[in-house]
């Protein structure tokens, strides 16, 4: 018999960096958490392995090519197997206590939509979810009575800094960029970043399209959007300030003038853990923080002529709409053409501008709405990449 104080656990994404991070964490108290369901893309054998250790209850595999080996891996195991996006959806409705949405792209949307309508708690690490359906998953969370807990460590910062205090008293939110690997280059020096270049992040380690995002810093752009949704303190009062240490992960100034930072060591596996915990801490293994070797911390205002990225997801947030959708969707498929030696890395943003201005679709009330926007983007901006090449 399960114990009633045991935490029954999800994990969407689980051979990801965030899934493997928050698995890591699960290991440092496994007494206190129960696995209900493992998923992943198309890593069938990584998939395998983690439900095997975790005995989940289900592995969805979503690329249903790889059913039959994740079928045979599992066999006797006492795991359900199951594949395809549809299977994605029927895991986050079996209501765990804990939902960590950390799948990559609009392919998180569905599942993560489930999860909230389940009105268990969702720790979300998935973008999209709120940067193109902001409304409608903030929407459904509270009519669900869902609780929704952000793990990128900017949003983590800032509602950890929130803890005591009411969304009315704040004056202003800070966001915190590195500024990437180019913060000191100019526009001339950027025309010719490889890829190798643009994914050797100073200080995080990540994956290769997050670290693009990071070097264009598109990446603050789509925290932007995600703290509009999730801390609603007014556009104008969400700026962004350029601190290449990352130590400091976000502050939070109250009317009075006092201002609440969160520091730590640039360790996802913090704001998991206290994603994870909540309303509790947990300890973890992670270094530390030590001030005195860091010694100087230095901020700057981010230059929005070398980095236009900040300005269009500000924009993309005022006119509302369909807009941040294709602004995420476009990114995403200039990014792929980036790394795959298509498109030039200062092309990247022109190429997402260009499309926000040439593209109005109607304003999106659904998933399906979200997907159809989603789609007709990237082909846009398919089709435009190859005239490029052309």
């Amino acid at each position: 018999m399960t114990d009633p104080a045991t935490r029954t656990i999800s994990i969407f994404g689980a051979t990801g960096s965030v899934g493997t991070s928050t698995l890591d964490l699960i290991r440092l108290e496994r007494d206190k958490y129960r696995v209900v369901a493992l998923t992943a893309n198309s890593d069938a054998e990584g998939l395998a392995k983690l439900a095997k250790e975790f005995d989940a209850q289900v592995a969805v595999i979503a690329d249903a090519s790889r059913y039959e080996v994740l079928n045979d891996l599992l066999a006797g195991t006492g795991t359900e197997v199951a594949a395809g996006p549809d299977k994605l959806v029927d895991a986050a409705s079996l209501g765990a206590d804990w939902t960590m949405a950390a799948i990559v792209g609009c392919a998180g949307l569905p599942p993560t939509l489930a999860a909230l309508q389940c009105g268990k708690t969702v720790a979300l690490a998935n973008k999209e979810a709120l940067v193109s359906a902001g409304a409608l998953m903030m929407a459904e969370a509270q009519q669900a009575g869902a609780i929704l807990l952000p793990v990128d460590s900017e949003h983590n910062a800032i509602f950890q800094c929130l803890q005591g205090g009411r969304i009315d008293q704040v004056r202003k939110i800070t966001l915190t960029a590195s500024g990437g690997p180019f913060r000191t280059w100019s526009r001339e020096q950027m025309t010719s970043v490889t890829p190798a270049q643009a994914v050797a992040h100073p200080n995080w380690d990540m994956g290769a399209k997050i670290s693009v995002d990071s070097a264009t810093m598109m990446n603050k752009g789509l925290e932007l959007i995600e703290a509009h949704h999730l801390f609603p303190v007014g556009l104008e009062n969400i700026d962004i300030l350029v601190h290449p240490q990352s130590v400091i992960h976000s502050m939070v100034e109250y009317h009075d003038c006092s201002t609440l930072a969160q520091l730590g060591s640039p360790d996802m596996r913090i704001p998991i853990a206290s994603a994870l915990a909540w309303p509790e801490r947990m300890k973890t293994d992670c270094l530390p923080l030590d001030l005195t070797k860091i010694a100087t911390l230095n901020f700057e205002a981010p230059d929005h002529d070398r980095f236009p990225a900040i300005k269009l997801a500000r924009n993309a947030i005022e006119a509302g709409g369909a807009v941040p959708a294709i602004l995420n969707a476009a990114n995403e498929v200039a990014v792929a053409g980036f790394l795959n030696g298509d498109v030039q890395f200062l092309e990247i943003t022109d190429i997402v501008s260009h499309i926000i201005d040439s593209y109005s679709p109607p304003n999106p009330d659904n998933l399906a709405d979200i997907f159809e926007i989603d789609t007709k983007t990237r082909e846009r901006v398919s089709a435009m990449i190859e005239g490029i090449k052309v």
